[in-house]
């Protein structure tokens, strides 16, 4: 009583019981400046019990996203710890790294895209030809792929943990479509093009802090040197959805095509149209300043001939 009465600001600490397990966890409840640190808690409380409300299939569903493997989880428990650790890990990532993962593997992705959104599309990247990628990408790529790293490693270093942890038959498999994809390509005769990377069209509805968080410009960082051909998505994806991704991609590109075609026509006969109309508005505008003119020499005319026809008539009555 003395203690809270000559201390007023002092924290207010209360033994609460813990939701998870059944031991007692200490929460202080501190004074108002730092309702910031409250608030963020309670979401994270808030986002973890939602994690908590789902079924299993659903979150190994959330996990593969994330990249983690949801057999490595016995219990509901483990993997939702598990996917707050992984967002934890996302949101302290550097965002220019993650662009480099992003550029590198040929993911589409907004400029202003959130971390999550590029950790979602990193996480789909199974490529393991490491070249032309900086060691920020690859230290990002091996956080992602739960490669244990301290985070200071060099270059041959990461690629060899990167390549340490692909399995013996994935390994294998990996060769087997490399072959596969080898052949479909001499069958198509595809040739390397070289090809830059670009972002996908802003999204229209971000948020002032996912602006914040992504400059309207890209940063600078390292380009990718090609396209991904043929052989390397059968490498990636298995000859059935490298053939369907490439598909995917080509009616992408030639929709994006005609769209293009579609809007510069559009905008082709806007402009006409504008200038059309410009040049009504500047004959009309003409016209009624021709029709002004004559109004005025009228006027004057009128008015002259008013004064010399008073003038006359007022000196003959006078003689």
């Amino acid at each position: 009583m003395s203690e809270t009465a000559s201390n007023p600001g002092s924290s207010e600490r209360k033994m609460l019981p813990s939701g998870s397990g059944g031991a007692d966890a200490l929460i202080v409840a501190p004074s108002q400046p730092s309702q910031a640190i409250v608030a963020s808690t309670t979401s994270t409380t808030a986002q973890n019990r939602q994690l908590s409300e789902l079924p299993r299939d659903e979150l190994d569903a959330l996990a593969e996203e994330f990249g983690l493997d949801p057999t490595r989880y016995p219990s509901r428990q483990h993997l939702v710890a598990a996917l707050h650790e992984r967002r934890q890990l996302i949101a302290a990532m550097d965002r220019d790294a993650m662009l480099d993962v992003v550029r590198w593997g040929r993911r589409p992705v907004p400029p202003n895209a959130t971390k999550e959104q590029l950790a979602l599309e990193i996480a789909r990247i199974r490529l393991m030809r490491f070249a032309g990628l900086s060691q920020r990408g690859l230290i990002v790529l091996a956080r992602m792929r739960s490669v244990p790293i301290e985070g200071t490693e060099d270059v041959p270093a990461l690629v060899k943990r990167l390549k340490k942890q692909e399995g013996f038959f994935a390994r294998m498999n990996r060769k087997r479509r490399s072959m596969l994809g080898s052949i479909v390509s001499n069958m198509l005769g595809e040739e390397d093009r070289s090809a830059e990377y670009q972002y996908l069209p802003p999204q229209p509805n971000a948020t002032a802090q996912q602006e914040r968080q992504a400059p309207a410009a890209p940063p600078t960082v390292q380009p990718a040197a090609r396209d991904a051909s043929i052989k390397e998505e059968i490498e990636e994806s298995g000859l059935f959805g490298g053939i369907a991704n490439r598909v995917k991609k080509t009616a992408d590109s030639y929709i994006n095509q005609k769209l293009d075609e579609i809007e510069a026509r559009i905008d082709r006969k806007l402009d006409e149209i504008d200038r059309r109309l410009a040049e009504w508005r500047d004959k009309e505008i003409a016209n009624r300043i021709r029709i002004f003119k004559i109004t005025i020499w009228v006027s004057v005319i009128v008015g002259a001939f008013s004064l010399i026809y008073a003038y006359v008539k007022v000196y003959f009555q006078a003689r």
